[in-house]
């Protein structure tokens, strides 16, 4: 038979890991902060895009997966994202949106528990940061998004790249709680697209979108804790230990000799 203290073992959180709850809980009063709060909204204006930027991407991945063609996509950091879909099988092309958010939401979130695995998701992060350059000309996005840019490099030198860990925690609540994000903006701020769970409302006629906003955060939360649990059970090194492990990321071998 098993022993029980070996799965507590596993569950237990480290000190560390504790440390990485703590800053979830505080992240996610932060960022709420400074998406509904007018005028600090802009400040986050870059992380917004990359968010609604990958949530639309997702719908429009299973749009053509599933037949369809897209007609149109667009994405701002103030009216919202939305994207336009002929045919494909349209359950499926509206689960994608909240679904993608989550699980890309997931991943960073396990970087908060790891340093190799933080570095790794970093690449993905610039990408995302830098990907919705090519819609905007706001100029001040554009130089937040230089700025977050150069936060991600700077992190990994800091702190033996322990910022970046924190750095990848905050895009994971991001991109995690998108739904209540996304809900909020169409309640308190009148975005003129719909959120996903009114288009369920629509499609659904039978289920009013109050219900369907209950369910996508009822699954996000779920999932959100799910993650942290994986992270705690599967990233157990010390702070030593995973900048160890994260030094061997990317770096030539000692005994190779350059000309």
């Amino acid at each position: 038979m098993s022993d029980p203290k070996s799965y507590s073992s596993v569950i237990a959180p480290t000190h560390d890991q504790v440390r990485t709850t703590h800053r979830i809980l505080v992240y996610a009063v932060v960022l709420f902060g400074l998406w509904n709060i007018p005028g600090a909204r802009l400040l986050i204006n870059p992380l917004k895009l990359f968010a609604i930027g990958w949530h639309e991407l997702c719908h429009a991945i299973l749009a053509v997966l599933t037949g369809g063609t897209i007609t149109r996509m667009s994405i701002d950091p103030t009216l919202g994202g939305f994207t336009t879909v002929q045919g494909g099988h349209p359950p499926s092309i509206l689960c994608a949106g909240y679904v993608g958010s989550t699980v890309l939401g997931g991943l960073f979130i396990l970087g908060g528990f790891d340093t190799l695995a933080a570095k790794i998701l970093s690449f993905v992060a610039g990408v995302g940061l830098i990907a919705p350059l090519s819609l905007v000309r706001d100029k001040l996005t554009i130089l937040l998004t230089v700025a977050y840019e150069g936060l991600l490099v700077g992190f990994w030198f800091i702190d033996h790249a322990q910022a970046l860990r924190w750095y990848m925690l905050f895009l994971g609540m991001l991109h995690v709680l998108y739904v209540i994000f996304d809900i909020t903006d169409e309640k308190f701020f009148r975005k003129p697209h719909d959120s996903d769970c009114t288009q369920f409302s629509y499609l659904y006629k039978a289920v009013p979108a109050h219900v369907w906003a209950m369910f996508w955060i009822t699954f996000q939360l779920g999932a959100l804790v799910g993650f942290v649990f994986i992270g705690i059970a599967s990233f157990r090194l010390t702070k030593d230990q995973m900048y160890a492990e994260a030094c061997k990321f990317l770096t030539a071998p000692h005994n190779v000799m350059w000309d």
